[in-house]
C-alpha cells in the first residue's frame, strides 16, 4: 500500500469521536471523500457502532477502487459485548466473550461486516484496533489477522495501539514476535509529544514496518485555533488532558514558529513534516476539527491545507531543535505495560513483565528510566 503522505480518519469531524462541533452528513461526507490531494482514508468499525463505515461508504460512492487507499480497523466487539460507559466496548479477546479458538472467526466476521458497510471487497490495510495484552502477544490473534490477508480481505495488516499514549514495550515486543507477518503500525506522534512514540521507531525500522502517525495536530493546537482560554464542550475528548495543556502547548508552539517560518511551513505543516522526518513514518493523519466560536477556522480549509503539504523542508538540525522544544518526556502516566501499574490487569494497562524488561534492554528502552511519569507537561 502506498498511502501517500497524508490521510484523513473518520474520527475527524466530531461525529464519531467528540472533538469540537459535530458535522452533519452534508459537510462530513465530502470531508472524508478521498481526492483533492488526500488519497487515503482510515475508518474503524467501532466508531458509531458501524455508522462511520456506512458514512464512508456514501463518501466514496462513484470512485474507482484503485483511486484511493482504504484502511480499516477491528478489535472492539460492539455486537456481542456491552459498552462499559466511557471505557467503551470490550476488546474481542476479552475472556468473557470468547477464547483463543474463536479469535480468527471473530476477526473474519468483523472484517467482512465492516467491508459490507463501506461497500467494498477489501481493505488496502487492516489494523488491529486498540489491542489488550492478549492482542499484542497472541499467536492465535495474528494467525487470524494473517488469514484475512491470505483470503484477500486485506492487502496488508497492522496494529494500532491506543487510544491513549503508551504501549511502548508491548509494541516493540509485537514487532519481535510477529514482524514476519505484520506490515504497518499506527502510533501517536507530534512535535509536542515526541515521547513515548519515538521510542518504538527504531524497532519498527529494523522490522521493516511502516508507520502512520495520528494526533499529529496535538489536540488541535497546530491548526492555530485552539488558543489559551479555549472552551471545550462538555463531551469533548480533549478534556481528558491535564489542566493547563493548552497554555503550555501554545507557549512551546510559539518557540517553534520561527523554525516554521524559516522553512516556509504553516504550524500543521511543521508538525506533519517533523513526523515524516522519522524514517519509518510514511503517512500522517491529523485530526480535522471544527472548533466552536467566531474565530474558528473552517474545517474544509484545514483539509485543503493538509492536502497541500509541500515536499520535506525541515533540515535534520531544525528537526532536532523542534524536538528539544517539544520534549515531553515523563509528562504523563502511560498505558500498556508500565512500571507504575499495580493490581489487576485492565484492558488498557497491566504490570510490566520480566520478559518485556528484557525486550526493552535490546532496544535501549529502560522502563524505570524511560516510561515513568516524572513531571507535569510544560
Amino acid at each position: 500500500m502506498d498511502p501517500g503522505r497524508t490521510a484523513i480518519g473518520t474520527w475527524s469531524g466530531g461525529r464519531f469521536m467528540h472533538f469540537g462541533e459535530p458535522l452533519d452528513d452534508e459537510r462530513l461526507a465530502p470531508l472524508l471523500r478521498p481526492g483533492a490531494g488526500i488519497d487515503t482514508v482510515i475508518t474503524a468499525d467501532v466508531y458509531g457502532a458501524g455508522d462511520a463505515d456506512r458514512l464512508l461508504g456514501r463518501s466514496i460512492e462513484g470512485l474507482e477502487r484503485d483511486a484511493f487507499s482504504l484502511v480499516g480497523a477491528v478489535g472492539h466487539d460492539f455486537v456481542d459485548g456491552e459498552r462499559d460507559g466511557p471505557r467503551g466496548f470490550p476488546r474481542f479477546t476479552d475472556p468473557r466473550l470468547r477464547g483463543p479458538d474463536e479469535y480468527a472467526g471473530y476477526l473474519r466476521r468483523a472484517t467482512e461486516a465492516s467491508l459490507v458497510r463501506v461497500g467494498v471487497d477489501s481493505f488496502d490495510l487492516l489494523l488491529l484496533h486498540n489491542p489488550d495484552r492478549t492482542g499484542f502477544t497472541s499467536e492465535a490473534v495474528w494467525d487470524g489477522m494473517a488469514t484475512l490477508r491470505d483470503a484477500g480481505l486485506a492487502d496488508a495488516i497492522g496494529i494500532a495501539p491506543g487510544p491513549a499514549n503508551g504501549f511502548t514495550l508491548d509494541l516493540i515486543d509485537c514487532f519481535e514476535r510477529f514482524g514476519d507477518r505484520i506490515d504497518w503500525a499506527m502510533v501517536i506522534l507530534n512535535p509536542l509529544e515526541p515521547w513515548p512514540g519515538e521510542l518504538c521507531l527504531g524497532a519498527a525500522a529494523a522490522s521493516g514496518w511502516r508507520v502512520i502517525t495520528r494526533v499529529v495536530d496535538y489536540g488541535g493546537l497546530f491548526w492555530g485555533d485552539v488558543r489559551p482560554g479555549h472552551e471545550f464542550a462538555a463531551r469533548d475528548h480533549r478534556r481528558f488532558r491535564p489542566d493547563g495543556w493548552v497554555e503550555a502547548g501554545n507557549e512551546r508552539l510559539e518557540r517553534m514558529l520561527p523554525l516554521a517560518e524559516e522553512a516556509g511551513l504553516t504550524p500543521i505543516g511543521l508538525a506533519c513534516q517533523w513526523n515524516l522526518a522519522h524514517g519509518p513514518v510514511a503517512c500522517v493523519a491529523p485530526t480535522l476539527i471544527q472548533e466552536a466560536g467566531p474565530d474558528a477556522r473552517r474545517i474544509e480549509d484545514k483539509r485543503a491545507e493538509l492536502a497541500s503539504l509541500p515536499p520535506q523542508r525541515l533540515s535534520p538540525e531544525a528537526a532536532g531543535e523542534i524536538r528539544g522544544i517539544g520534549d515531553n518526556t515523563g509528562s504523563m502516566t502511560l498505558k500498556g505495560a508500565s512500571p507504575e501499574h499495580e493490581g489487576d490487569e485492565r484492558a488498557d494497562r497491566w504490570n510490566l513483565s520480566p520478559e518485556l524488561v528484557e525486550v526493552g534492554s535490546r532496544w535501549d528502552v529502560d522502563a524505570e528510566r524511560d516510561l515513568r511519569r516524572t513531571a507535569p507537561v510544560g
